[in-house]
């Protein structure tokens, strides 16, 4: 039991300096070291409540523009998404929708990183930020992955480094809380998990405030590397936690 209350520990600290570093990736960073020792439904509330405190913290301890212009779009569609994901889970073929959307990133985000004339799309529309809050919320209905595709959009339209941390981070904490409270509401969380929950919520503190500190002295072309590199990682755990599942078909 101890080992696992120690990997437990171990998967939020490195997940929470990361989140506090990009303002995303809590969850992709804690599950690939949490899956090997805990159960599935374990793990993703974990995950989810790891992350909504690392928010939480970043939102309470460091004054950040909203630019609530850009992020509207991206909320509106999220609040949408969460509950859409969350009700097409039963119908979608989960491990094909995370085998394709993990491809492409795998292809698409080194491309951006090795090119930095790749990958500037000039649109930004509020449909287009709508479009890719729905997506992500989603994700975070299917998954919990919530920040990956309003990530992946924001780097794609060349966002500058703090509007699109700040997007991001208000976006993730948005469609966290609502995932929260439908796990809170449909009994997801067991008293069993409160021990391991409280455990990732003091244990992401200082990392989550690390990260943050750190974020401050690096360059726009540094965070785009940083953002590329854990996206590309989050399509690499997309396809180890999806192909097999297709293989064994």
């Amino acid at each position: 039991m101890e080992s696992v209350y120690l990997a437990v520990a171990f998967g939020a600290i490195v997940a929470g300096f990361v989140q506090g570093l990009s303002g995303f990736a809590f969850g992709m960073v804690a599950m690939s070291c949490w899956a090997w020792f805990l159960e599935p439904q374990l793990a993703a509330v974990l995950a989810v409540c790891g992350a909504w405190t690392g928010q939480m913290i970043a939102a309470f301890t460091r004054r950040r523009t909203s630019y609530w212009q850009i992020l509207l779009p991206f909320l509106v569609g999220g609040l949408v998404g969460v509950p859409l994901g969350t009700y097409l889970l039963p119908f979608l073929d989960a491990a094909v929708f995370k085998a394709f959307l993990g491809t492409l990133m795998v292809i698409w985000c080194p491309i951006m990183l090795m090119s930095s004339r790749l990958g500037h799309v000039r649109v930004r529309s509020r449909l287009a930020n709508g479009v890719a809050g729905l997506i992500g919320g989603v994700m975070g209905g299917l998954g919990g992955m919530t920040g990956v595709i309003p990530t992946l959009w924001t780097t794609m339209t060349g966002l500058p480094k703090d509007e699109q941390r700040a997007v991001i981070q208000n976006f993730n904490l948005a469609t966290l809380s609502i995932t929260l409270l439908a796990y809170i509401a449909s009994g997801a969380i067991l008293p069993s998990m409160l021990p391991s929950i409280g455990l990732v919520m003091l244990a992401v503190l200082i990392p989550v405030l690390a990260g943050a500190r750190l974020y401050v002295g690096i360059s726009q072309s540094t965070f785009r590397a940083i953002v590329l590199s854990l996206l590309t990682l989050s399509g690499i755990a997309m396809l180890v936690s999806s192909v097999p599942q297709l293989l064994a078909r």
